[in-house]
């Protein structure tokens, strides 16, 4: 692929006007993205392309600033640590393995090998295998998967569950 005069031309009047490298590409025709950016590079054009993101993030920023509220996101860990919130969780229903539907909990009890093996048998909930309680221990949160959990950081009232289930 060449570059011709009218192909660079073009391609200085969109960048200019803030068109991404792939809308280049597209509107050019016949260029990749990569190919865009290399030229762009070579025609030291300018880095900085404002976007419709850049300017919306100004108005949010500036929105929050008059406002004076802080807007906090709910990150993964706070959705995880919700489950926990509910302290009253269903008492165990011990199933054996033909006896478990799509709504059982499937989490295993002992060893397969011991005649006393079972699993949970709680209302699994929604898209898992899992009853809340069982979820807790199944999906950790980013981050705690490498941290040695230590006993303090579990909460009482969890310890307490976990001892009568």
């Amino acid at each position: 692929m060449s570059w011709t005069e009218e192909k660079v031309e073009k391609l200085k009047e969109l960048w200019g006007k803030g068109n991404t490298a792939s809308q280049i590409a597209e509107i050019i025709g016949g260029i990749s993205r990569n190919a865009v950016i290399g030229k762009a590079h070579r025609l030291n054009l300018s880095a900085k392309i404002k976007t419709r993101t850049a300017t919306s993030n100004q108005d949010y920023d500036n929105s929050i600033s008059e406002k004076n509220t802080p807007i906090t996101k709910r990150g993964r860990r706070s959705k995880f640590k919700s489950l926990i919130i509910e302290k009253n969780f269903e008492p165990e229903n011990p199933k054996q393995l033909e006896e478990l539907d799509e709504n059982s909990c499937k989490w295993p009890i002992g060893h397969p090998d011991e005649k006393s093996f079972y699993f949970c048998g709680r209302s699994s909930l929604k898209d898992f295998s899992y009853c809340k309680l069982h979820l807790l221990y199944a999906y950790q949160p980013k981050g705690k998967k490498d941290e040695a959990i230590e006993k303090e950081e579990v909460p009482e009232f969890i310890e307490k569950k976990i001892q009568s289930a």
